[in-house]
């Protein structure tokens, strides 16, 4: 999530420059003022992404205080408005992201009414964290495991409108998981999940297309090309290698390629060298344990 000022005013190469091969790419922004709002969406589209998705869901004190996220739930009128300024300057997809309500919220139409404002408004789909967000009392790590799940909602919600792409969000961190949502709402949408186990988007990935199912180290070694040419524009290798760590999770071996990478990636001139290092030291724990 980028808030809409800081795409306005901020580092925009930082902030939005992108690899074309993470495409198609979604920029889900903060904030709750129309015209700010529009004003981002339009950068956003001119920087070639997909989507632009706009954040009704987080419940951190910062996100409040600056009268977007979560709390947005409570002002769907002005969600609207946000919604319909946006649309009316892109020509890519707006979409809402949201939960099911803040703190004691729990009428399910209250819930699907905020939803109908803003698809009336021109929204292209809704992402559902199919959970209460608790804006008093629990951390924003709290308010992803603590406010209990209810994905029925979200198929309620896909079984009244048909034709509204919904997509689900919240505890679904393996590929059972996933495909049991599968028969209910269009889509699935992993958070921290994806980042803690990269590996699992692969699965994924695999299963749906028929692609082959690749070894962790045959992906890592292609991405070597990508690495490199970012090292090459300056980029500290520590940058990267921090959103690598879990490639290996709950695999042979995996503590020592993300010790390998976490002791080695901030010294200086640090290199892909080190990447084969880990995997090297990786691939030997491996062949022990299965010996």
């Amino acid at each position: 999530m980028v808030h809409a000022n800081a795409v306005i005013h901020g580092d925009r190469e930082r902030l939005l420059g992108f690899d074309a091969s993470e495409q198609p790419l979604a920029l889900q922004l903060g904030g709750s003022d129309p015209a700010l709002l529009a004003q981002a969406a339009r950068i956003a589209a001119d920087w070639g992404y997909d989507e632009v998705n706009l954040n009704c869901g987080c419940p951190s004190d910062r996100v409040q205080a600056g009268r977007f996220g979560a709390c947005l739930m409570r002002e769907p009128a002005l969600v609207a408005e946000c919604v319909a300024a946006m649309v009316a300057a892109v020509d890519i997809p707006v979409t809402v992201k949201c939960r099911l309500g803040v703190d004691e919220d729990n009428d399910y139409d209250v819930f699907a009414g905020f939803v109908d404002r803003q698809v009336a408004a021109g929204a292209a789909m809704v992402v559902v964290h199919a959970r209460n967000a608790w804006l008093k009392g629990l951390s924003p790590k709290e308010n992803r495991e603590v406010p209990p799940l209810k994905y029925d909602w979200a198929y309620r919600l896909k079984q009244a409108r048909p034709a509204l792409p919904v997509v689900i969000n919240g505890g679904l961190a393996t590929v059972e998981a996933v495909q049991a949502q599968a028969a209910h709402v269009d889509g699935v949408m992993l958070g921290r999940a994806a980042y803690h186990d990269p590996y699992l988007l692969h699965q994924l990935e695999a299963l749906h297309t028929g692609a082959t199912l690749r070894p962790r180290g045959e992906l890592l070694r292609a991405m070597r090309p990508y690495i490199e040419a970012r090292l090459g524009e300056g980029l500290a290798l520590k940058h990267i290698t921090r959103h690598l760590l879990g490639l290996f999770h709950g695999q042979p071996g995996g503590r020592a390629f993300r010790q390998v990478l976490s002791e080695g990636a901030h010294r200086p001139g640090a290199d892909w060298a080190l990447i084969e290092q880990a995997l090297a030291v990786t691939e030997r724990e491996a062949d022990r344990a299965a010996a």
